[in-house]
């Protein structure tokens, strides 16, 4: 096992292969990108008492070194006066593309791309941006917004209070929760089988191909229900806020509720998806 202590700004090249990448930081901002090539770490910024980094049978460790359970032993005025200095850090991770990540950021931002093999991402108070992943992913936070653009595969994304947005989605699976904040979604893959969206306090938006093959439910509590598919009709019922309906063949489901908010499904035009007119 290879380990190294950054406590100053550096650039670190590593020798060896990487198929799986934990990093753990209490405070920071934290950029991990899939490249060709060998693994490095760059270091902008590192609190007094640095980060641990370990590489072993391929496995990357990034991490402050601070124990489980700290917050309850710590305190948030312990944090404040004295934790944000020891431990915090500025960190960009490349690694190949192919490699599997589980990212936690305690306070700050990560920003992860062209991971094809899934990660999983996790900030207690700060944003989340995703571009260009694959495989099954994950995304949560508790106080932040969720940014995802160009994710493939299993794609699932919940925040407490924060928005949650998705562009240019191929994800065949969609889920996407947030208690307080507006869902917008964004999904260019005509074969998408599973999307569930819901939020409790927040609107709901929606944008599928118009080609697509689903089975859509759209519901609110309190707020308007609306929909740009003709096939996608609301009950006609007094005191309803709900649409029903299938686009193609209905292969796939669309799920879609808001408590308060409103749910609108909004239709992709084919040539948004690339193709070219003669």
């Amino acid at each position: 096992m290879s380990t190294w202590l950054i406590d100053s700004p550096r650039r670190l090249a590593l020798d060896g292969d990487v198929f799986q990448l934990n990093v753990w930081l209490a405070h920071g901002k934290l950029r991990v990108v899939g490249t060709d090539g060998p693994a490095r770490i760059e270091t902008t910024k590192v609190g007094r008492k640095g980060v641990t980094v370990t590489l072993e049978d391929g496995v990357l460790s990034i991490r402050h070194g601070l124990k489980p359970g700290w917050r309850h032993w710590a305190g948030p005025f312990w944090w404040f006066l004295a934790g944000r200095r020891n431990y915090t850090a500025d960190i960009t991770v490349a690694v190949p593309p192919t490699a599997a990540a589980s990212l936690t950021v305690v306070s700050g931002s990560i920003v992860a791309s062209e991971l094809r093999h899934g990660a999983s991402v996790d900030v207690i108070s700060g944003s989340i941006t995703l571009m260009g992943l694959g495989g099954t992913v994950r995304a949560k936070t508790v106080s932040g917004s969720i940014e995802a653009m160009g994710v493939g595969g299993d794609l699932g994304m919940e925040t407490v209070s924060g928005e949650i947005a998705l562009a240019e989605s191929s994800a065949e699976r969609v889920f996407a929760r947030t208690i307080s904040g507006s869902v917008t979604c964004d999904l260019d893959n005509p074969f998408a089988h599973d999307v569930r969206i819901d939020t409790t306090s927040g609107s709901i938006t929606v944008r599928v191909p118009e080609d697509a093959d689903l089975d859509v439910s759209l519901g609110a509590t309190s707020g308007r229900v609306t929909s740009a598919f003709p096939q996608v009709r609301g009950s006609g019922m007094p005191g309803t806020h709900s649409a029903a309906g299938r686009i193609g063949t209905g292969s796939g489901t669309l799920n879609a509720y808001a408590i308060s908010g409103s749910v609108s499904l909004l239709a992709r035009p084919a040539e948004d998806l690339g193709d070219e007119a003669p």
